[in-house]
């Protein structure tokens, strides 16, 4: 999901309450903060040598003691809308970073409007090698390189 399509989706949801279901269903408990709205560039080289960026926007969940605290979907919306220039697209994927036991990304997969409000699901990330071509991996089933020098 990106920006824009977030955006909307707030938008939509008014000032209803706002969740997060992680992948395996369980809920980020309903008293979060979301302590960082931000543009992330990761500049790299895969196992292939071929220069690549990945830019994304990461929204930063924390949750606190005061459990009488809950975020709107609006609230969000209008600290999305304040962003804009840190962010400088709106086409940009968006990604929760959430400590559970561990900190973690999730993908934003999608979002649903609710009697409650907007419930945001979070997907799962995957590492993948890049440059299949030039490690020799099978296309279906292959778990390591097979040319030297890669990976």
């Amino acid at each position: 999901m990106t920006v824009n399509e977030l955006h909307a989706a707030l938008s939509a949801g008014d000032t209803g309450g706002l969740h997060l279901m992680l992948p395996g269903g369980e809920f980020v408990p309903a008293h979060f903060h979301v302590t960082e709205v931000g543009r992330v560039q990761k500049d790299f080289i895969d196992c292939g040598g071929t220069h690549r960026s990945a830019v994304t926007c990461l929204l930063q969940v924390w949750v606190a003691a005061d459990t009488d605290h809950r975020l709107t979907a609006a609230k969000l919306a209008g600290v999305l809308a304040m962003a804009g220039p840190v962010l400088k697209s709106g086409d940009l994927p968006v990604e929760v970073e959430y400590e559970g036991e561990a900190v973690s990304q999730y993908p934003v997969a999608a979002a649903e409007i609710t009697p409650r409000g907007v419930l945001l699901h979070l997907g799962t990330k995957h590492t993948d090698c890049l440059a299949k071509e030039l490690c020799g991996v099978p296309a279906v089933g292959a778990t390591a390189c097979g040319t030297a020098g890669c990976c």
